[in-house]
């Protein structure tokens, strides 16, 4: 079947920002009895904020004029907002502030500011998937996550930019690599972890379909977690390919992703995707003796192609990890190749279904690297032979494959709790590779590096389901961040978010931040390198 790969338009660009050390579980600058300056604030991880709240140090107000004040800086630069919602999120602070003086919390967000992804409904506030075609679309009630974000407490700030339909570059152009302006952030949630890593916002939410959580996670150097399959209901999030979709945080830190997902965990009878599993504290779950954890590092084949650098850190990481638990060993994962399923095809018949009547009226809208996926698939799908009647046989036995591999994949951590790995086996690349490789993804790179990139270190969890998180391990000689990925059986986010918050808690990744500043240069105009 000739297509072009969703993951090989996964890839757009970012950058982000730079805040003041913090000691001992406070800012630099703050006391325990005057509020930070907002500099101070920003720099507060979600947990951190969440406990200023509580105890009253500071209001939902401060927080989210600092985190505005820090938005109006940078975004012009760094892209990472579609929309900002200054008005209705200080609207919004003040109510929180009233609350909070009264005594009222709603819960560990209680005034946090966080960020969605522009795929996810927000009711009155429009929601464009990246992508002029529905740069006017507004919807009238908000997404399942969405809403129990406000619910919580959170205040929205704003709808984070993100690959058009998670397949190509953005419409309102690239948002920017927090660690270099010059490379690329990984797809598709890419305004999602470049305005947690600047420090724009405590939080965000982003979906990961193939990669899209964990890419942008790992290049961008914050946490990046995708859930077990069915855990965070999908109910008012634009579908690209439901069967494999994933919505998860990303945040600053382990504590912080547990935080968020506490939230946002839980079933939802509407959404068909949604599973009934019961109600877990994954805040609690994190104080859980990880020393009693048995380790699987799953060398073959997600160890291939290592760069160097990457190999270094993730060696480095995996020696960390020994020592924090009880045993470690090589073990093998099933790999994108052994699951025998084409994703591809089955992502793109299922984006196709929410796209075709888009594509058909407003093809010339869409940027080049989207409308080239949507045209082979629409070619494949309408071809005499191979076409609709045999896509459909195909998909509906992909379908029962993939159920079937979700049901027993648990059976391969019978000798081990989780597993590690390389969340990417590159170092992102150039704009101006990024530019070559949208434009002739078969010419410039022929081995494909890209592709297996994503699909092998990646994808096999969002086919299987299984609940896989980023986190920092490390930089390369540039200072570009390194991610290892901790994978887990079904539902076993606790134990993940354990292992994670214990390794971050031996290491000292989390403090280094990005080497960004008001008066920073940018690259080129984004449409030198997307072409429409």
């Amino acid at each position: 079947m000739t297509s072009i790969s969703r993951r090989r338009f996964s890839i757009s660009l970012a950058a982000a920002g730079v805040s003041c050390a913090l000691r001992g579980g406070m800012p630099a600058c703050a006391s325990a009895t005057t509020v930070a300056s907002a500099t101070d604030l920003n720099g507060l991880t979600l947990a951190q904020a969440s406990r200023m709240v509580r105890d009253g140090k500071v209001t939902p107000s401060e927080l989210t004029e600092a985190s505005l004040g820090r938005i109006e800086i940078y975004n012009s630069k760094l892209n990472a907002f579609i929309t900002v919602l200054r008005t209705q999120a200080m609207q919004q602070a003040r109510i929180l502030d009233q609350e909070q003086k009264s005594g009222t919390l709603r819960g560990a967000l209680h005034g946090i500011p966080v960020a969605v992804k522009d795929n996810m409904q927000t009711a009155g506030v429009r929601t464009t998937f990246g992508s002029a075609v529905l740069d006017s679309y507004v919807p009238k009630t908000d997404a399942v996550v969405v809403q129990r974000l406000r619910a919580a407490g959170a205040i929205i700030l704003g709808k984070a930019n993100m690959s058009e339909f998670a397949f190509g570059p953005s419409y309102f152009g690239p948002a920017r690599n927090p660690w270099d302006v010059d490379r690329d952030t990984g797809g598709s949630s890419s305004g999602s972890a470049v305005a947690v890593a600047s420090n724009l916002c405590f939080g965000a939410l982003g979906t990961d379909t193939a990669c899209s959580v964990r890419m942008p996670a790992s290049w961008c150097g914050v946490v990046g977690l995708k859930p077990t399959y069915g855990l965070v209901p999908l109910e008012g999030i634009l579908p690209d390919a439901p069967l494999f979709a994933h919505c998860g945080p990303l945040t600053r830190t382990a504590e912080d992703t547990a935080l968020l997902l506490n939230i946002i965990a839980g079933y939802e009878s509407h959404d068909i995707t949604s599973t009934n599993h019961p109600k877990e504290d994954y805040v609690a779950q994190l104080s859980q003796p990880v020393a009693d954890f048995k380790i699987g590092v799953a060398r073959a084949p997600f160890f291939d192609h290592l760069d160097p650098d990457v190999a270094a850190a993730i060696d480095e990481a995996v020696r960390v990890i020994s020592g924090l638990t009880k045993s470690i060993q090589d073990v093998s994962l099933p790999t994108y190749k052994d699951l025998n399923v084409d994703s591809d095809g089955m992502m793109g018949a299922e984006g196709w279904v929410f796209a075709e009547h888009l594509f058909d009226r407003y093809s010339a809208e869409f940027m080049m690297g989207t409308r080239k996926a949507l045209e082979a698939q629409q070619k494949t799908l309408n071809a005499p032979s191979g076409g609709c009647g045999d896509q459909l046989a195909d998909y509906i036995r992909g379908r029962n494959h993939v159920e079937l591999i979700r049901r027993t994949v648990d059976e391969g951590f019978a000798d081990f709790d989780l597993a590690i790995l390389p969340t990417m086996r590159r170092t992102p690349r150039t704009l101006e590779d990024a530019k070559k490789y949208v434009e002739n993804p078969e010419e410039t790179n022929p081995e494909n590096e890209d592709l297996r990139d994503c699909t092998e270190n990646n994808t096999p969890f969002d086919v299987n389901g299984l609940p896989a998180i980023s986190v920092p391990c490390g930089f390369t000689p540039k200072g570009l961040p390194v991610g290892l990925q901790i994978v887990g059986p079904n539902f076993s986010e606790g134990k993940i978010l354990a292992l994670a918050h214990a390794y971050q808690q031996a290491t000292k990744w989390t403090a280094r931040k990005p080497p960004i500043s008001p008066d920073m240069k940018v690259p080129v105009a984004p449409d030198q390198y997307y072409p429409r």
